[in-house]
Parts: structure tokens; sequence; C-alpha cells
């Protein structure tokens, strides 16, 4: 798995983490950076990158803006109705599509889709490609 790919994955463990627990995700990753630095080469439990630093702290920016922007263009779908691992899937799509300065659409919506193909319910793909690449057409037009 790619370095970012990674990096993606471990943001999201740590966004899930947080909305399950309902604390606040940037505490949550000071904690898993706190412990990742303690490590040996003998532990299992990944290392914690910039990029995951990165990806994480850009949504707790935008949170409000990106959750607005899901409950708006998921039509029929609240975000509290979504399953957990959507959410967050959603919300770091968003941020890469909207905010990633070097991340080209194609491969935020890709991740996206990656990750809730491995992490989700079988309908959970099709979902995040849908609207994801909708906001993606709406960008230009959207107020970040």
């Amino acid at each position: 798995m790619a370095t970012r790919s990674k990096a993606r994955r471990r943001a999201l463990e740590v966004l899930f983490e947080a909305d399950l627990k309902d604390a606040n995700p940037s505490r949550i990753l000071a904690d898993r950076v706190a412990r990742s630095q303690q490590m040996t080469a003998q532990d299992t439990d990944p290392r914690i990158g910039e990029y995951t630093i990165e990806l994480v702290n850009g949504v707790v920016e935008h949170i409000d803006r990106i959750d607005s922007l899901i409950e708006t263009y998921s039509i029929g779908w609240p975000l509290d109705r979504m399953p957990t691992v959507d959410r967050n899937v959603l919300r770091l799509g968003v941020f890469e599509l909207l905010w990633g300065q070097d991340v080209p659409e194609v491969v935020a919506i890709d991740e996206a889709v990656s990750l809730a193909q491995e992490l989700s319910t079988a309908e959970s793909p099709q979902f995040v490609n849908g609207l994801l690449d909708r906001l993606r057409e709406l960008k230009p037009t959207l107020q970040r």
C-alpha cells in the first residue's frame, strides 16, 4: 500500500475513533502521535506520519463546512444516519477534494472509494463515489 494511502487509512482511524467516542479528533491524534513516538521497532501499531496529521487537522479545521456540504448533497442521508465509516471517509474525501493542495481530484475520490470498499458496506463505495463526484462537479461554485 502506498504511503499516502496508509496515511489516509490512519487518518480515517483517528476520525472514526473520535466520532465513536464523541471526542475531539485533535486529542485522539495527539494521543496517537505521542504513542507512536514511544514505539520500538517491534511494535506493530503504525507510526503517525505528517500526511496523516495534515489530513486530520484539515478535517478538524474545515469540519463545519465539510459536514454542511455532505448534508446538503447526500439527499435523504443526514450525517447521523450514515454509517460512521462512510461519514468519516466522506469527510476525508471532501477535505482532499476541496483543500488538498497537491492531490488530483480523481485521486481524492478513488482513495475515498477504496477505503469505503475495504471498510464499509457493499453500497458504500457507490454512495461515496457519487457524492464526491457531485462535489467535484460543483467545486468551482462552492464557497470554501
